[in-house]
């Protein structure tokens, strides 16, 4: 589920020398760190979980581009960072979805083509939710 989200956020990884799929290791990261919880991990520690096959630099260089992207937050750790995923899986699709939302003038056709797409199931799962406001 996050490397759905991961990948259909548009983000990749730096540089696909390595012939990886737009956004591969942004899930693999996401995940290795997801497993980890409640837990940060410092790059070094990612890296061992990804079973050491990446350089450190590639790690450090996704792990600050995921940072810069919101999908992580990072606290020092003697010389290195720790990071750790800013939501669950649900939680960043949540966050994706928001912030494509946020990105467009018309909120109100955006939002009506969304419902209008929906399963019927999906549709009365929204109508509760909304109902009960959660």
């Amino acid at each position: 589920m996050a490397e759905e989200a991961i990948k259909s956020m548009g983000v990749h990884e730096p540089g696909t020398s390595e012939g990886r799929a737009r956004g591969e290791l942004e899930a693999e990261v996401l995940a290795a760190l997801h497993a980890a919880t409640p837990g940060a991990l410092t790059p070094g520690e990612v890296r061992e979980r990804l079973d050491g096959r990446l350089a450190y630099t590639t790690v450090v260089t996704a792990l600050s581009r995921m940072h810069s992207k919101g999908l992580l937050q990072r606290t020092k750790r003697g010389r290195a960072f720790a990071y750790s995923p800013v939501a669950d899986d649900s939680g960043l699709a949540a966050r994706q979805m928001r912030k494509l939302l946020d990105g467009r003038s018309d909120r109100e056709a955006v939002l009506t083509h969304f419902v209008d797409e929906l399963s019927d199931d999906d549709e009365e799962l929204l109508r509760r939710l909304l109902d009960t406001g959660k």
